[in-house]
């Protein structure tokens, strides 16, 4: 799973940060398929939704060549929670204009629908959110 900082970098893509490896993470699931990770609320940058990439391997071994993958995904969140979590924190200025110009029907990804990759999210406990989602593979 990758995602994107508050502001809408990623590690390794942009070429300030070539060298970086943050927001990334690989992890295998437990007994029941249940993985977890703890990060931050992914930003938005210009022209995309706010989004998590994700690819599934059969194996841990297995993930580290792209063309062992079985399945690659991108995890939505609820739009008007996101926009509640941008305003109220100010280091995500410009995700609070940038969710402002898109939607869902006009993302070059999520425009087919978010039925398979709309996650449910919620304030937890400890004074963050957690988000969830089911994913089904082909075995």
């Amino acid at each position: 799973m990758w995602h994107c900082t508050q502001d809408g970098n990623y590690s390794v893509y942009s070429s300030n940060n070539i060298a970086d490896n943050y927001l990334r993470g690989v992890q295998a699931t437990d007994a029941n398929g249940t993985v977890t990770f703890t990060t931050i609320v992914p930003g938005c940058y210009a022209g995309r939704m706010p989004h998590m990439h994700l690819e599934i391997y059969p194996t841990l071994a297995s993930a580290t060549k792209a063309a062992n993958k079985i399945k690659t995904t991108q995890l939505a969140f609820p739009t008007a929670l996101l926009s509640s979590i941008y305003s109220a924190n100010s280091g995500y200025s410009a995700s609070v204009r940038n969710l402002a110009s898109i939607t869902f029907a006009t993302d070059n990804v999520f425009s087919d629908g978010t039925d398979l990759e709309m996650t449910t999210m919620q304030a937890n406990s400890g004074g963050g959110y957690s988000a969830s989602i089911t994913i089904s593979i082909a075995v």
